[in-house]
């Protein structure tokens, strides 16, 4: 990994969210200054202002930074899929992304780094895939073929686009919804349990966009373990962890019923290889889920 980067001004867009919070904490233990990017007139020295619906920012509040990470965007597990709320997923990327890659064409940063999913992918099956591999099918991969383009608006500068999996963390997201269960001892498998899910722990996801600030990549980048595993496998190292049964699976049709559309994502199978990041000398300090799981779980 390349030396620690001097001081940088640092602009962040969804820094209140699960990764933003935990990257905007630490980059300021680093000593980095970083700025917000907040949807309403700025009140502080650290926020800038910005309307991802009207396409608007406030390059002056912008100029000199030295990179832009944009992560900002609807959930996608956050509501049933209704045409509506798919609409928001799709615009709230497509639009905030035009946004931020004009502004980023203006102010002309060293670095954009442009968030993405590996729902690029769609589904693969048991089928290992790698950046090189084209965009899947479904709706999802849809919603990342135009979040990506949207980015490419931002011309020369050297841009980013980090195709996220499932990041693990006991404060949020999937595995923060998993743990209450798991806790009471009613987890388990979700469907057949033979679906690949790729992941990457929190403390890895800040770790790898830091070293894609200070590294010389541009294009589409896995922020996944190199050790994709099955649901089976998760769900099996989470109750080890936790000390508990996993004996309660919940049925496909269940999963269905309960989350709608998103359920695909759930009971899908992405078998994703972060090969970009490990031949540019990444090294997780979380490569295996048993690890990681049993590192970030606090026995009751």
């Amino acid at each position: 990994m390349a030396s620690k980067l001097p001081p940088q001004r640092v602009a962040v867009t969804g820094a209140s969210g699960l990764i933003g919070t935990a990257l905007v904490g630490h980059l300021r233990s680093e000593g980095h200054t970083v700025q917000r990017f907040v949807r309403r007139p700025a009140s502080a020295a650290d926020e800038i202002s910005w309307d991802p619906i009207a396409g608007t920012v406030d390059l002056a509040a912008l100029e000199g930074v030295d990179a832009v990470i944009h992560l900002a965007g609807a959930g996608v597990g956050d509501k049933r899929w209704s045409k509506k709320y798919k609409a928001t997923i799709l615009n709230s990327r497509l639009l905030g992304t035009t946004a931020i890659a004009n502004a980023v064409k203006e102010v002309k940063p060293a670095v954009f780094i442009s968030g993405s999913a590996i729902g690029w992918y769609g589904e693969t099956g048991n089928r290992a895939v790698t950046e090189i591999d084209r965009a899947g099918d479904d709706f999802l991969a849809a919603v990342c073929r135009e979040w990506e383009g949207a980015a490419d608006l931002a011309g020369d500068i050297r841009t980013v686009k980090i195709r996220t999996g499932l990041v693990l963390d006991p404060t949020g997201g999937a595995l923060g919804r998993m743990l209450p269960l798991f806790r009471l001892g009613l987890g388990g498998k979700l469907g057949n349990g033979k679906q690949w899910w790729s992941w990457i722990t929190l403390h890895d996801q800040v770790r790898a966009i830091c070293h894609l600030m200070e590294s010389k990549i541009s294009g589409p980048v896995n922020l996944t373990s190199p050790n994709p595993v099955t649901n089976q496998e998760f769900t099996a190292a989470l109750a080890r962890a936790m000390r508990r049964p996993a004996l309660f699976p919940a049925p496909a049709i269940a999963l269905k019923l309960a989350l709608g559309g998103f359920s695909s994502e759930i009971l899908g199978s992405k078998k994703v290889l972060p090969d970009v990041l490990t031949n540019d000398g990444f090294a997780f300090d979380f490569p295996h889920v048993s690890t990681a799981l049993a590192a970030m779980i606090q026995h009751d």
